[in-house]
């Protein structure tokens, strides 16, 4: 078993019946906080990393990370939106789309044609979906206001 299966595993055995009441009680909208804390945390492993060469807290805090999308994942299946699978097809699917000169033989002349052909992929996907964009910068506002809350609870820990 592929240990991506075994921690899917995990999550959907926390989240039955006889789980943990925590991790069953769980929505998108509680896991926003613990998704922007652990994003930070990430950041902070790879600021480790490039000052110390330890590659342990990264390797750490990119589980955390994993865990906080698979959750997702597993709820969503839960409420029949998608499964994890969709998720890493969606994604391996935009990054071979994404990259012809990797995996579909196109060369570019220069670097900035391929940024050029790259910009113009991404909006052709987007098109019909402008209107996601409007979310933005609300989003932005409530994941700052989410890690300044997140910095007040570790300076009480401390």
């Amino acid at each position: 078993m592929a240990e991506i299966d075994r921690l899917k595993e995990i999550v959907e055995k926390l989240r039955s019946e006889n789980g943990c009441p925590w991790d069953r009680a769980q929505t998108h909208e509680s896991l926003k906080a613990p998704v922007i804390e652990e994003a930070a945390e990430v950041v902070c492993g790879i600021n480790i990393l490039e000052e110390t060469k330890d590659p342990d807290n990264l390797k750490e805090e990119l589980g955390d990370l994993l865990l906080q999308v698979m959750f997702h994942a597993v709820i969503a299946e839960e409420e029949g939106l998608f499964t994890f699978d969709d998720v890493v097809k969606g994604i391996s699917e935009k990054m071979v789309r994404r990259h012809p000169h990797v995996f579909g033989g196109v060369t570019y002349a220069s670097e900035e044609e391929m940024h050029e052909a790259w910009n113009k992929i991404k909006k052709e996907e987007k098109a019909g979906k402008e209107w996601h964009e409007e979310y933005l910068p609300a989003a932005f506002q409530e994941a700052t206001q989410l890690i300044r809350k997140a910095e007040e609870r570790k300076k009480k820990k401390n």
